[in-house]
C-alpha cells in the first residue's frame, strides 16, 4: 500500500475510533432490548402485517369446510348439536368419498338423541378423525375424544396463544397429563391425506425431535425464534403460515349437504372439516395475519384448515414453511444496519442528504424483510429500524449543531479577516493615499487627478463598510456600492438586469463610447441555487461589465445574454473593443477559464491568475458548470459562465 493511502486509511480508522462510540452504544442498547424481549410485541405485530400484505393465494381445493351455522343451531333448537344430526351429516358426506373427515367438535359425552347411531358411524368410518383436548386447562381438566374412535383417528385441538391472544404457532405434538405422546388434529388429517401417496410421517433429519413428511421437515419453534424471546416452546410447534386471500378454502353449509346441491368433485378425495361457524358458540380463533369482517377473529375450524393446508402445501406444492435465522446472524444483521446508520454521518455531510439517506436506508430493510417473508424467512425488522433511526437522527442532530457552530465560526473568521485586511489597507496604501491627497491639495495648481484620488479614498472606505455589513447581515440582500441594494429572493433574471443597469451608470471611460447594446434577460431555473450562488452570479456580471468599461478601448457594441441554451444556462458578456493586452491587470482582473493556447493567442506573456479569475472558477465549480474567456471575432473579448439547468442538489 502506498504511503499516502496508508496514511489516509490510518486517518479514517482514527476518525471512526473517536466518533463511533455513541453509535456503537446505540447498537448495543438495541441489541440488549431485542434480547430482553422489550421489542417482542412490535416484532409480532410487524410479522402479522407482513403476512397480511402478501399477494392473495389461490383457493386450496384439497380442503373443504362444512360449517354448522347459527341457522343450523336454530333449526335443531338445541346446542350442542345432537349426535343424530352429526351422524346424519357424516353419512351423507361419506357418500361423496372424501379421503378424510375431520370433526372439529368435541364428543366425549353423549348428546341425545342419536348417540348410538353416531357411535356406529364412528366405528364404520375409517377416515373419520375426532378431536380431544389433551392439555389441562386452568382448572386442570382435559376433554376426552369420542370413545368409539381408535387413538390413531384422534388428534388434539389444543392451541398455543401469545400474550396478545393471537395464534401464530401450530402445536403438532405434545405429551398429555398421562405422559402419552399425542398428535394434533392437523397432523392426523395431513397424515391421512398423504398416506395414499406413500408419504409417511417420520422424525426429522436435521432435528431428530422435529416431524417430517418425505423430505419436508417441519421446523420446530425455539424459545427465541424470529421475534420471540423466551417463548414457551414445549411440545412440537411450528410457525403458522396462514394462506393469504379472501377465500382460502371452499365453505359449504349443512343445508347444501342435506339437499345434495353439491358438486361431488368438491368433496371426492378431499379433506372435509366439520366445525361450528357461529359466533354464539364462541369456537373462535384470533390471528393478526388474517383479514376478515371482524379483524383478527376467525372460526376455529378455519384455523384448523389453515394449519392443515400449511403442511400439505409444503409437502406437495413446495409452499415455504416459515423459518428463522440463528441468533448470531440476527445480531449481525442488526449490527450491520446500525453501522450503516453511523456511516450516513461520515460520508454524507449535508443534513438533507442524511435525511434522504435515512429514508432510503429505512425503506430498504422493510422491503428486504417483506421479500424474505415471501420466501419463508422471518427476519427481525423492528430493531433494525430502531437502530437506524436512533443513529441517523442522532447524527443529524449532531450535524445540524456542528453546522451551526461552523457557520458561527466562519462568520467570526470572516469578520476578523475583514478587520485585518482593512487595518492593513488603512495602515499602508490608504495612508499613502492620504499623504498624496494632502500634497496635491497643498499645491498652488491643483492636480487634475485630485478628484479621482478623493473618490478612490471614499470608495476604499465605503468598500470596508459594505463588506462588513454583508458579513454580519442575515438578510438575503446584495449591496451594489452605496446606491442600490438588491433583494436576492427576487427572480435571478430581474437581479441580473438591475446589476446591468446599475453598472452601466458608473463613470467608466469605455462604457461611454458604446452605441449599440444587445441585451437579453430570460427567466432562469434557480430551484437548485442558494442565495450565495445568486450573489456570486450578480458579482460575476458586475465584474465582467466593469472590465469592459475599464479595458475595452473604443468599444461601440456591448452584448449581454442571460438565458438558457439547450440544457445549459448562460451569462455571456461580449464587446468589440480593443483591449490593452500589454496591461497585465486587464487579464488578471477579468474572469477566464480558457485553456493556455487561447491565453497565448491574446498575449503569450500573460497568465490568467487574477483574483477575479479564481472567484469565477470557484463559482463555476460550485455550480457544476464552466467559465471561459476568449476572443470575440473580429475584435473584442467574450466572458462566459455556463451551468446546468436540470441538475439538482440537496444542500
Amino acid at each position: 500500500m502506498k504511503p499516502d493511502r496508508w496514511q489516509a486509511a490510518k486517518t479514517e480508522v482514527t476518525t471512526w475510533r473517536r466518533g463511533s462510540l455513541p453509535g456503537l452504544m446505540v447498537i448495543v442498547a438495541v441489541m440488549m432490548a431485542r434480547l430482553s424481549g422489550a421489542l417482542q410485541f412490535w416484532e409480532l405485530v410487524t410479522f402479522d402485517q407482513f403476512l397480511r400484505l402478501r399477494p392473495p393465494e389461490p383457493m386450496d381445493e384439497r380442503i373443504v369446510i362444512v360449517g354448522i351455522t347459527e341457522e343450523d343451531i336454530q333449526r335443531a333448537k338445541t346446542y350442542p348439536i345432537p349426535d343424530r344430526d352429526i351422524a346424519d351429516l357424516l353419512k351423507r358426506l361419506q357418500d361423496y368419498q372424501p379421503i378424510a373427515i375431520g370433526l372439529d367438535i368435541v364428543r366425549d359425552i353423549p348428546v341425545e338423541p342419536g348417540h348410538a347411531e353416531l357411535t356406529s358411524v364412528f366405528r364404520s368410518s375409517k377416515n373419520a378423525i375426532g378431536v380431544e383436548i389433551a392439555l389441562r386447562d386452568r382448572s386442570g381438566f382435559t376433554v376426552e375424544p369420542p370413545p368409539a374412535l381408535p387413538s390413531e383417528q384422534v388428534g388434539f385441538a389444543d392451541t398455543i396463544l401469545d400474550a396478545d391472544g393471537y395464534q401464530r404457532r401450530s402445536l403438532l405434538g405434545a405429551h398429555n397429563p398421562q405422559q402419552d405422546y399425542r398428535y394434533s388434529f392437523t397432523i392426523r388429517l395431513a397424515e391421512r391425506y398423504l398416506a395414499p401417496q406413500k408419504i409417511k410421517l417420520g422424525t426429522g433429519i436435521r432435528d431428530q425431535y422435529a416431524m417430517r413428511f418425505g423430505s419436508i421437515e417441519l421446523t420446530r419453534v425455539q424459545p427465541n425464534s424470529g421475534g420471540y424471546v423466551g417463548a414457551d416452546a414445549d411440545g412440537n410447534q411450528i410457525l403458522l403460515n396462514v394462506r393469504s386471500g379472501k377465500h382460502p378454502f371452499r365453505v359449504l353449509s349443512v343445508s347444501q349437504i342435506k339437499s345434495g346441491k353439491v358438486n361431488p368433485d368438491w368433496i371426492r378425495g378431499k379433506i372435509v372439516l366439520i366445525g361450528i361457524m357461529s359466533f354464539s358458540a364462541k369456537d373462535l380463533a384470533s390471528s393478526g395475519a388474517i383479514a376478515g369482517i371482524n379483524p383478527g377473529r376467525i372460526y376455529g375450524v378455519e384455523m384448523q384448515a389453515h394449519a392443515t393446508s400449511q403442511i400439505i402445501s409444503a409437502v406437495l406444492d413446495g409452499r415455504p414453511l416459515l423459518r428463522v435465522w440463528a441468533d448470531g446472524w440476527e445480531m449481525l444483521w442488526i449490527g450491520a444496519w446500525g453501522l450503516l446508520g453511523m456511516s450516513l454521518g461520515r460520508f454524507l455531510r449535508s443534513p438533507w442528504k442524511i435525511l434522504l439517506g435515512l429514508l432510503v436506508a429505512s425503506i430498504s430493510p422493510i422491503a428486504i424483510c417483506y421479500w424474505l417473508i415471501l420466501l419463508g424467512w422471518w427476519v427481525p425488522i423492528v430493531p433494525v429500524l430502531l437502530v437506524l433511526v436512533l443513529n441517523g437522527t442522532g447524527l443529524m442532530a449532531a450535524l445540524f449543531y456542528r453546522h451551526e457552530q461552523e457557520l458561527r465560526l466562519r462568520l467570526e473568521e470572516r469578520q476578523f479577516a475583514i478587520e485585518q485586511t482593512f487595518n492593513a489597507i488603512h495602515s499602508g496604501p490608504l495612508q499613502t493615499l492620504v499623504g498624496i491627497l494632502r500634497t496635491a491639495q497643498g499645491e498652488a495648481t491643483p492636480s487634475p487627478f485630485l478628484p479621482e484620488l478623493q473618490r478612490l479614498s471614499q470608495e476604499l472606505r465605503a468598500v470596508y463598510g459594505s463588506v462588513q455589513r454583508d458579513a454580519i447581515a442575515d438578510e438575503p440582500h446584495l449591496r451594489m456600492g452605496s446606491a442600490i441594494e438588491l433583494a436576492l429572493q427576487a427572480p435571478l433574471h430581474e437581479l441580473l438586469y438591475k446589476v446591468y443597469s446599475n453598472t452601466l451608470e458608473q463613470e467608466l471611460p469605455y462604457l461611454k463610447t458604446i452605441k449599440f447594446k444587445i441585451v437579453q434577460f430570460d427567466p432562469l431555473n434557480t430551484s437548485h441555487l442558494r442565495l450565495e450562488h445568486k450573489r456570486g452570479l450578480c458579482r460575476f456580471l458586475e465584474e465582467a461589465l466593469c472590465n469592459v468599461g475599464k479595458h475595452a478601448i473604443e468599444a461601440t457594441r456591448l452584448t449581454v445574454i442571460c438565458t438558457q441554451e439547450g440544457d445549459r444556462q448562460v451569462i455571456r458578456v461580449a464587446d468589440n473593443g480593443r483591449w490593452k493586452l500589454s496591461d497585465t491587470e486587464a487579464i488578471n482582473s477579468a474572469e477566464t477559464n480558457c485553456d493556455k493556447e487561447i491565453i497565448e493567442d491574446i498575449n503569450p506573456k500573460l497568465q490568467p491568475s487574477g483574483l477575479g479569475t479564481q472567484l469565477a472558477k470557484n463559482l463555476a465549480k460550485q455550480l457544476g458548470g464552466t467559465f471561459r474567456r476568449y476572443p470575440n471575432q473580429p475584435r473584442g473579448i467574450v466572458c462566459e459562465l455556463t451551468w446546468s439547468a436540470k441538475r439538482r442538489w440537496i444542500w
